[in-house]
């Protein structure tokens, strides 16, 4: 049962994007063998990557009814943010990869899937850039803790 919470652990943490935390975590905390850590890690970003797309698509098209209701009536123009700037930079010089190995390096599964979603529509394109991205990144996290395992360890 312990070996279990482990894994569910690790899967969570993997599934909300966070494989930076994830791989280290199983491997250095509790000793996970390469096909275990790869298996949970993956498996968490893949199932993070449909489950979120999915969610975005469904919020996306609740908002956008609810939206149309309140504005039928009243006309509010839209206003760019600093922060959407930089989405709509990210998203022109890099595309689908960039968000995803953006979602990756810095932000969660569910902020990069419902940004991948708003501007990519095809849900079967986001969900494979997601999954193939995540799994990348956990093996390379992987191959990368097992290169610098000895400085790690020193410092911990």
């Amino acid at each position: 049962m312990e070996d279990f919470w482990k894994i569910f652990s690790v899967f969570l943490t993997s599934f909300f994007g966070f494989g930076k935390v994830a791989v280290p975590s199983a491997v250095a905390l509790f000793n996970f063998n390469f096909m275990k850590v790869i298996a949970t890690t993956c498996s968490g970003g893949i199932i993070g990557a449909i489950l979120f797309t999915n969610v975005s698509a469904v919020l996306m098209k609740w908002w956008h009814n609810a939206k149309m209701q309140y504005f039928r009536s009243h006309h509010h123009p839209k206003v760019f943010t600093k922060g959407n700037r930089r989405i709509i930079k990210v998203k022109r010089r890099f595309g689908i990869w960039g968000i995803a190995i953006v979602t990756q390096l810095g932000i969660s599964m569910p902020v990069g899937t419902f940004i991948a979603e708003r501007f990519y529509k095809d849900k079967k394109k986001v969900i494979l850039v997601f999954s193939i991205v995540a799994v990348v990144w956990n093996i390379t996290v992987y191959f990368l803790l097992l290169f610098f395992y000895d400085t790690f360890s020193k410092v911990l």
